[in-house]
């Protein structure tokens, strides 16, 4: 059976009309031992039918930097963000010397993969657990009493029809809204999802979790299973209700701390200030959102603006050396080898080693909010994710490296379900 409805194009790629709902997961911060553990532990009963044969269980790398905002934008666009133009949460403005948030769809370059099916007909549905991706996630879509359906359970209290595509999302839900650190911020999109199956039954829906579970609880830790257990019991919920589901995360997540529980730190801008004049060097952690009492602004990517007259090489030759250091590349080679906006990188481009995070300087950092030892992610250490699909999967090039963001291609294309439950 092949819908009558024709493919659609958007970004360089073909996307089927879906059979029946798709939807797509974005479990933040889920490498895949999280999922792994807790199948092995017996609390995910719906996925372990799906990784042992009901569907299809692969391994796909996300963006570097492993961050959220890159990550869901390449999801939701199926590009690269050398295209989208989303290369972090946080970034330097050179031209207009200012440090600013990427939240705002007009940092965006290219259109999603719902603003496309939205023009077909598609009803679209996105709940997002944090509303800094909202605005992203929706971008140039039509609201109102037909049109699409966004809105994150952070600020599901302000929820309006014009604004949102919706309202009384808590009477719908019915639950309260969430604290932002809270397992609950991510269980409330859930239980929106499935009220949504029930009722607009949208063609395509996407969720995207919070990682504040993942930053306090290692896989396989009574913290961590109990989250994926909740998690499979609405999934398997979406999956009665006829839908396809295709999970998959936008980074990992390890430790980065020594054996004693203190954190791995590089302060990046206090080794600038030996290298260079002080202050003369500006540093940016890309990870730096308005949620960092988990992980106090340290992730394992930065990039560094140096002054005009700088020897680049001899820098790099020095920043290499450096205990914990991973990779140290210029801005062509870096953005080359992520597949990264160069207007949008400085001109050195760090990656930081496993167990090691980088900073600014040690004063800049508040890590008074973290009540466990620190777990974070940004890195090369953090790029495998899962990419799991409820149903069978077939004809996938394995000559491609998969990605994160091939998610909706794996779905849309390489899926064969026809009939609804």
């Amino acid at each position: 059976m092949t819908s009558s409805k024709p493919n659609i194009s958007i970004n360089g790629r073909d996307y089927r009309w879906p059979e029946q709902p798709c939807v797509v997961v974005c479990i933040d911060g889920s490498e895949p031992d999280y999922i792994e553990q807790a199948v092995a532990a017996g609390v995910m009963p719906w996925m372990s039918k799906v990784v042992r044969g009901q569907g299809a269980d692969l391994r796909a790398d996300c963006v570097v930097p492993s961050f959220t905002n890159p990550n869901n934008i390449s999801i939701v666009t199926g590009v690269a963000p050398l295209v989208h133009g989303i290369c972090g949460n946080f970034y330097y403005d050179r031209d207009n010397d200012r440090e600013v948030m990427m939240n705002e769809p007009e940092l965006l370059r290219t259109p999603t993969i719902f603003k496309a099916f939205q023009d077909a007909g598609a009803k679209i549905a996105i709940v997002t657990a944090k509303d800094k991706l909202r605005r992203l996630l929706g971008n140039e879509l039509e609201y109102g009493a037909d049109g699409a359906i966004c809105f994150s359970s952070e600020k599901s209290d302000e929820v309006t029809l014009p604004e949102n595509g919706i309202d009384n999302v808590l009477d719908m839900v019915g639950m309260s809204v969430p604290s932002v650190y809270s397992a609950e911020l991510s269980e409330f999109i859930f239980a929106a999802g499935v009220k949504l199956m029930e009722s607009v039954r949208p063609d395509i829906m996407y969720l995207s979790t919070t990682d504040y579970i993942q930053h306090k609880f290692a896989p396989g830790s009574d913290g961590a299973n109990a989250f994926y257990a909740m998690m499979d019991k609405y999934w398997a919920q979406l999956d009665a209700l006829g839908a396809t589901l295709a999970l998959t995360a936008d980074h990992g997540m390890n430790a980065k701390h020594d054996e004693a529980g203190e954190p791995r730190v590089i302060y990046l801008q206090d080794e600038m200030d030996k290298l260079l004049t002080p202050g003369t060097a500006r540093v940016i952690l890309p990870i730096t959102d308005p949620y960092v009492v988990h992980h106090g602004a340290l992730g394992s990517f930065a990039t560094v603006y140096l002054p005009g007259d700088t020897d680049i090489a001899s820098i790099i030759s020095r920043l290499k050396a450096i205990p914990g250091m991973a990779a140290v590349y210029d801005n062509e080679q870096g953005c080359n080898e992520f597949g990264l906006a160069s207007d949008r990188m400085g001109d050195l481009i760090l990656v930081s080693a496993k167990s090691t995070v980088i900073g600014t300087t040690a004063d800049r950092h508040d890590l008074s909010g973290l009540d466990v030892p620190l777990r974070s992610h940004g890195g090369i250490s953090e790029q495998q994710v899962p990419l799991i699909v409820s149903q069978p999967v077939s004809g996938l090039d394995t000559t491609h490296r998969l990605r994160n963001f091939d998610i909706f291609n794996v779905a849309l294309n390489h899926t064969n379900k026809v009939d609804s439950k």
